[in-house]
C-alpha cells in the first residue's frame, strides 16, 4: 500500500532558560506499509530550515526511526524509556547525541493516524533540550487538486 497524504507536524523545543521554540507545519507526503510496519516521508521547506532534506519516518512496533537526507544528515531512533546514540551531520561537522524518550505514541493505519514523541538530546553527556513532536497524518483528497484538512 502506498498513497498520497496530508502531513501536520507541531514541534516544540524547549531548551533551560529560553521559551519554547514552536514550528507547525502542513505539508504533502508518502504513507507506505510494509508487512506492519508503516513508512512516512516529505520534503521539508525552508519554514523548517531544511529545505532540500527528505525526511523519513519508520514507524515498526514500538520504535520510531527519523531520517534525514539532504544538507543536515541524520538518523534518530525512538523507544520510550531507552536512551540511543545516534550521528548527526550538519555542515559544519559530524557529533554523536544521545536520544532519551521519554513518551511515544505511533498509531498509523492505511487511512493515516498519529505519532507523538516526546525526547531529551544530550551531547557528550550534557542535557542539550527537551523536544515533542506530534505528527497527524490524513488521506489527501482525491480529485480536487486541493489539500483536505
Amino acid at each position: 500500500m502506498e498513497k498520497e497524504v496530508v502531513i501536520s507536524i507541531k514541534g516544540m523545543q524547549t531548551y533551560e532558560g529560553t521559551p519554547p521554540d514552536i514550528i507547525e507545519l502542513v505539508t504533502e507526503g508518502r504513507l507506505v506499509r510494509d508487512g506492519s510496519s508503516y513508512t512516512l516521508s516529505y520534503q521539508e521547506s525552508e519554514l523548517t530550515g531544511l529545505e532540500g532534506t527528505l525526511t523519513t519516518i519508520q514507524v515498526d512496533g514500538e520504535q520510531v526511526t527519523l531520517m534525514r537526507v539532504g544538507e543536515f544528515n541524520s538518523q534518530l531512533v525512538f523507544q520510550e524509556g531507552r536512551r540511543h546514540l545516534s550521528m548527526y551531520n550538519t555542515p559544519y561537522g559530524a557529533m554523536t547525541i544521545g536520544v532519551n524518550t521519554r513518551h511515544l505514541l505511533a498509531e498509523l493505519n492505511d487511512q493515516g493516524g498519529d505519532i507523538e514523541v516526546d525526547y531529551s538530546v544530550e551531547v557528550d553527556h550534557a542535557l542539550t533540550g527537551r523536544n515533542i513532536f506530534r505528527i497527524n497524518v490524513k488521506e489527501a483528497e482525491r480529485g480536487t487538486g486541493s489539500l483536505k484538512q
